[in-house]
């Protein structure tokens, strides 16, 4: 008896031949929601543009920024080949305001890092071990917290003196219980799960399940704190600048130029615009793509 052979189908075939689809990981699928808005693009595109602008000042900037001409002070804008005219003592405003986009990228880093490395830590020890060690954390946290910000970094400004390092460190120890609360909160909830009893019981060691499991699971709201603490900590510079215990003169910094065109508004009305609008545009930049990474965490928890 013969069997009979049937041909295979053509469509189940091209099936066969069809690669198979990429599997979507959480981490891409983040991502795809943040880059689906364009208001999220927009603001990545400002940000770009500034660390562009900051890498290449010393090409960008048309003259030195420190260069003084005191027979050209408080130049208008376009006149004489300075497109945002001059300061007080003749430096270019526009060689200036390219220059502080580098004080206003490295100042924020290094606060955040700070914060990170005080907060993330502690914030997961607390959250993981709970008992003494979280009261003791939670109650110092606490107390930093019952203190503005502001008023803690001069605090320490005070103490070590003024400078970019200096005070950056300041803000970043400053805002480093907040960054502590919400990794605290985060660890938890996520403390409880079934694949963390799973590595304590294989014998994980408790670092090891701190930032191989828990963390990795608590970055959807860390990066939406790290976001929005890079805006509060720019605007700490400039704030701290323009009291003049950040960037210490000549250096150029978006605070120190505000503070220069406020004591010289009558003469030089128009030098508080261009660092003003440096910073607003920043600051609402990191604010907006903060609310869009917050936007996405929301979808992705709604769908889990």
């Amino acid at each position: 008896m013969t069997s009979v052979v049937t041909p295979p189908n053509k469509t189940s075939v091209m099936a066969a031949l069809e690669p198979e689809p990429k599997r979507t990981t959480p981490t891409r699928a983040f991502f795809s929601r943040v880059l689906r808005s364009k208001v999220n693009i927009a603001c990545l595109v400002v940000l770009g543009i500034l660390i562009v602008v900051a890498v290449g000042a010393p090409w960008i900037a048309p003259y030195d920024p420190n260069a003084q001409d005191l027979m050209n002070a408080f130049a208008a804008p376009f006149s004489d080949g300075h497109v945002l005219g001059t300061d007080q003592l003749g430096r270019d405003i526009l060689s200036r305001l390219i220059w502080a986009s580098q004080v206003s990228l490295i100042a924020p880093v290094i606060a955040v890092s700070v914060a990170s490395v005080i907060g993330i830590p502690l914030g997961l020890l607390a959250g993981y071990l709970g008992g003494r060690f979280d009261w003791i954390a939670g109650r110092i946290a606490d107390a930093f917290i019952a203190l503005p910000s502001l008023i803690l970094a001069l605090a320490i400004i005070a103490i070590f003196g003024p400078g970019l390092v200096n005070a950056m460190l300041a803000v970043g120890i400053a805002m480093s219980p907040a960054l502590f609360r919400v990794v605290r909160g985060s660890t938890l909830s996520v403390r409880e799960e079934t694949y963390i009893d799973a590595s304590r019981i294989v014998g994980g060691s408790t670092w090891r399940i701190l930032f191989a499991h828990v963390l990795p699971n608590v970055r959807s709201p860390l990066l939406v704190m790290l976001s929005i603490m890079l805006s509060l900590c720019l605007l700490a510079e400039a704030g701290l600048s323009f009291l003049g215990l950040g960037v210490q003169p000549p250096t150029a910094s978006w605070g120190s130029m505000l503070r220069a065109a406020f004591d010289n508004r009558f003469q030089g009305p128009m030098m508080i615009i261009p660092p003003g609008i440096a910073i607003t545009m920043t600051i609402l930049a990191l604010n907006m793509l903060g609310d869009g990474i917050r936007d996405a965490v929301g979808a992705q928890r709604g769908r889990s």
